[in-house]
């Protein structure tokens, strides 16, 4: 074989090599850009994990702070002697109760209409301040949550009662009707009703609770209310207690 032909030979046998090791090469380049997409996905998918468990940690013990337990300062005196009030109540206008309570806000669209007495009574002693300071004392899970006893004990009332006025077609899930003691002995007692299994569980036709309105605005305060039952709580109203303080600041009414 004369020299140039050994060159030659030699300079093809170095082109192969050079291919080869470029095709090996870019081989490396994709199984390393596989295995590093790879990792970058699994550890995308860990921080999504953590930073969603910290967030639900975050959020369940921020909806457990969400709501104060500091008394309201100033409370009215509450006359528990009175007497039923004259009506006073236009009942074709549109009343609001704005609550503010240790949860935040609500608002309860009235319904004179339906139960004009109780309507007038509840707008009555709300401007009297005598829901001011008051508490929710009982907290039924996926029930009710009751407020409106003058001593916070399930007992008491304004000193009268009144006819019982049920709504027509029942009770829907943030429905508020008053608490009673038997036909025609409703007070100052209210609950919001806070779920549909709550507003099942209250039964009828007959219906037996007079009806007082609907929560409008403000459902997230009644759901936050909702989760502050006792936890050892049973099918008897006395253990039925809140799990921490839970107060009703302030009621003022609205018309239009």
């Amino acid at each position: 074989m004369s020299n140039a032909n050994k060159r030659e030979r030699q300079k093809e046998n170095r082109e192969r090599a050079r291919v080869e090791r470029d095709r090996l090469m870019k081989r490396d380049q994709r199984v390393r850009l596989i295995r590093n997409v790879a990792i970058a996905a699994a550890l995308a998918a860990v921080v999504i994990v953590i930073v969603s468990i910290v967030s639900n940690k975050s959020s369940s013990k921020s909806s457990s702070k969400s709501c104060s337990t500091t008394a309201p300062k100033n409370v009215p005196a509450k006359n528990t002697s009175q007497k039923a009030p004259p009506m006073t109540i236009d009942t074709t206008k549109t009343y609001i109760a704005t609550m503010d309570t240790s949860c935040g806000t609500m608002q309860i669209t009235l319904d004179p209409s339906t139960a004009p007495k109780t309507v007038n009574s509840f707008v009555t002693l709300a401007r009297q301040g005598f829901y001011d300071g008051l508490k929710f004392h009982r907290i039924v899970k996926d029930f009710v949550a009751q407020g409106g006893a003058p001593k916070a004990d399930g007992s008491g009332g304004p000193g009268y009662n009144l006819p019982t006025e049920p709504p027509e077609n029942g009770y829907k899930k943030y429905g508020v009707a008053m608490a009673n003691s038997g036909p025609n002995t409703t007070g100052s007692q209210f609950f919001i009703i806070l779920s549909d299994n709550g507003a099942k569980a209250l039964g009828g036709p007959p219906y037996l609770y007079s009806g007082l309105g609907q929560v409008t605005k403000g459902t997230d305060v009644v759901d936050k209310l909702g989760k502050l039952y006792n936890s050892g709580q049973t099918n008897n109203p006395a253990t039925q207690h809140t799990s921490q303080p839970v107060y009703i600041n302030k009621v003022t009414i609205s018309q239009s």
